[in-house]
C-alpha cells in the first residue's frame, strides 16, 4: 500500500523538489506551507507520515509536533533544519521527531532511507499494539472459559462427592472411606450398599486417565450398579450378587460406549452374618489387604481390566473372614506415595502401615503424611470394611 506522506515547507523550490523525489519514490505526496492546512489533513486521517520544516515559524513547528504527538503519537515525523543548534535537536526529538536532517539536502537518498525507517517503526509499533488487543481480548475470553470450565468442574465435583457413600454400619460391620483426588475431579471411584439383611456390596475402581472425561466413567459405574440394586430388588436379576457377572456386565457396557477408557477394579459381596466373602478382580492393582489377628496380608485373585475386552470373562474368589477382620482396598495412587525405591518395597510398606493403622482411615492417612501434602501425584481412593478390633 503506497504511503500518503505530507511535506511542509516555506520554501516552494524546496517544497517541488520533495514532492517530485518522493512521487518517484512510489509515495502519494501532499505539500502546504501553513500549519492550519496541515491540521486539517491531519483530522481527515490522510496522511502517513510528515516532513516538517523547522523554520516554518518555529514556535508553530513545536506547536505542530506537540500537536502530533499528543493526538497522532503513532504518526512518523521528519525534522528538516538548518539549524544545528544541539538544543534545537534534542527539542524537536523529545516532541515526537522520528529524526532530524540538515539543509541543505545533499543526498535525498538519506532522506528517503529515514523516511522508510519511521515508517517501518510505525507499521510495527501499530502491529504491536494491534497484537497486544488481541493477546489482551484473547486473555479475556480464555480467563472466561477458564472461569466456566472451573464451575464446572466445581459442579462435576460436588456431583461425585454426592455420589460416594456415607460411613455404613450393618451386623456390626463398619464401611468407611476417603478419596483424594490429584486433580478437582477424580478419576477413581467407589461404593459400598446394603441389597438385603444380610449382605453388603462393595467396589473400588480406578478409570484410566484423569480428569472430566475419567470422572465421566464413574458416573457410568454408579448408573450399572444402581440398575442392578434395581433388578435385584425387583427379582428381574441376579447379577449384583455374582461379582464375575458385575464386572462383565460393566465391561461390556464400558466398551460398548466407545469413550475409549478402561477400569481397573475389585468388586466384592459380603455376609455379614457368616463373613462369606466372595470378590471379582478386574485387573486392578493393589490387591485388597486383609488385616487380622495383627497380621496383614493380600488377597489372592487376577482378572482383566474392564472395558478393555469386549468379550471379558472374570472369576469368582471365596474366602472365609475371620470374627475380627479389617478389608482394605485401595488405588493404584496409593502406591505412588510410598518413598521406596522398588514395587516390591512400596508393597511390602503398604502392609505395614495397614498393620499399624489397626483398621483406621485416620491413622492410615497420617501414617501416609495425606494432609500434610498440597497435591498428590495420582487420584487415592480408599475403602476400609472392619469388624471387631484388629
Amino acid at each position: 500500500m503506497t504511503a500518503n506522506v505530507l511535506v511542509i515547507d516555506q520554501e516552494s523550490l524546496l517544497r517541488e523538489e520533495l514532492v517530485s523525489f518522493l512521487s518517484q519514490a512510489g509515495f502519494t505526496v501532499a505539500a502546504s506551507d501553513a500549519s492550519a492546512e496541515v491540521l486539517l489533513r491531519l483530522a481527515a486521517g490522510s496522511v502517513d507520515a510528515v516532513i516538517c520544516d523547522l523554520a516554518l515559524v518555529r514556535s508553530q513547528s513545536m506547536d505542530l509536533l506537540h500537536h502530533i504527538q499528543s493526538h497522532y503519537p503513532h504518526l512518523p515525523v521528519l525534522v528538516m533544519s538548518s539549524n544545528t543548534d544541539s538544543q534545537a535537536i534534542l527539542f524537536a526529538l523529545r516532541h515526537g521527531a522520528d529524526d532530524y536532517l540538515l539543509k541543505p539536502i545533499a543526498d535525498y537518498e538519506v532522506l528517503l532511507l529515514a523516511l522508510n525507517k519511521a515508517l517501518e517503526r510505525a507499521r510495527l509499533v501499530v502491529e504491536n499494539e494491534a497484537y497486544r488487543d488481541y493477546l489482551e481480548k484473547t486473555n479475556r475470553e480464555l480467563k472466561h472459559h477458564l472461569d466456566e470450565l472451573h464451575a464446572d468442574q466445581l459442579a462435576g465435583r460436588h456431583a461425585q462427592l454426592r455420589m460416594l457413600p456415607e460411613t455404613l454400619l450393618k451386623e456390626s460391620v463398619v464401611c468407611k472411606h476417603r478419596l483424594i483426588p490429584s486433580l478437582l475431579l477424580s478419576g477413581d471411584f467407589l461404593d459400598y450398599f446394603e441389597y438385603d439383611d444380610d449382605h453388603l456390596a462393595f467396589y473400588i475402581a480406578d478409570v484410566s486417565g484423569h480428569g472430566a472425561s475419567s470422572a465421566f466413567v464413574t458416573v457410568l459405574l454408579k448408573n450399572v450398579t444402581y440398575r442392578l440394586k434395581r433388578n435385584f430388588r425387583r427379582g428381574s436379576s441376579e447379577e449384583l450378587i455374582h461379582p464375575s457377572q458385575v464386572l462383565a456386565r460393566i465391561s461390556s457396557e464400558l466398551f460398548a460406549s466407545e469413550l475409549d477408557k478402561h477400569v481397573t477394579m475389585i468388586y466384592g459381596i459380603l455376609n455379614t452374618r457368616t463373613r462369606e466373602l466372595h470378590y471379582s478382580v478386574g485387573g486392578h492393582f493393589p490387591m485388597p489387604i486383609l488385616v487380622s489377628d495383627g497380621e496383614a496380608k493380600y488377597l489372592e485373585g487376577r482378572g482383566m481390566p474392564v472395558g478393555l475386552f469386549s468379550q471379558a470373562v472374570y472369576q469368582d474368589y471365596s474366602l472365609q473372614l475371620p470374627g475380627a477382620f479389617a478389608l482394605w482396598l485401595f488405588s493404584d495412587g496409593i502406591l505412588e506415595i510410598m518413598p521406596d525405591a522398588t514395587l516390591n518395597e512400596k508393597e511390602q510398606r503398604l502392609l505395614q502401615l495397614v498393620r499399624d493403622s489397626h483398621g483406621s482411615i485416620d491413622i492410615l492417612s497420617q501414617l501416609l503424611l495425606i494432609d500434610d501434602r498440597d497435591e498428590v501425584p495420582d487420584d487415592i481412593a480408599m475403602t476400609v470394611i472392619k469388624r471387631g478390633e484388629v
